[in-house]
């Protein structure tokens, strides 16, 4: 049972990586030339997940500014709201399993408890 405790808390642990990805990729999306992080989950050997950030190279569009020197081509960031809204949605509900999982976890521990008492 505490292996799926362990397992259940690595998720969360992940999850809450991409959700903080997806929030800082948000929070720059009018910054100029911002790179946007990717988040992967990959196995562990210990039944657990692990996330593993990725900056995204691809470049912004390109976009002329007025400046003090005349016009200037400027690249804007590479990140897409209608990429990044999806994936917080799907985030919220990989969190909430894994939360399920915990909370499952510990009413077997309580009742295998309760019956050996």
């Amino acid at each position: 049972m505490i292996s799926g405790i362990h397992s259940a808390l690595s998720g969360l642990t992940a999850i809450q990586k991409k959700i903080e990805s997806n929030a800082n990729n948000v929070a720059n999306i009018n910054t100029d030339g911002y790179k946007k992080t990717r988040v992967t989950l990959q196995e562990q050997e210990t039944q657990g997940v692990e996330a593993v950030v990725q900056q995204i190279q691809t470049p912004g569009p390109m976009v002329y500014e007025q400046t003090s020197q005349g016009e200037t081509l400027v690249e804007k960031s590479n990140v897409e709201l209608s990429e990044e809204l999806p994936n917080m949605m799907l985030s919220r509900r990989f969190f909430q399993a894994n939360l399920k999982t915990v909370q499952i976890q510990d009413e077997m521990l309580g009742n295998l408890l309760d019956i050996k008492s």
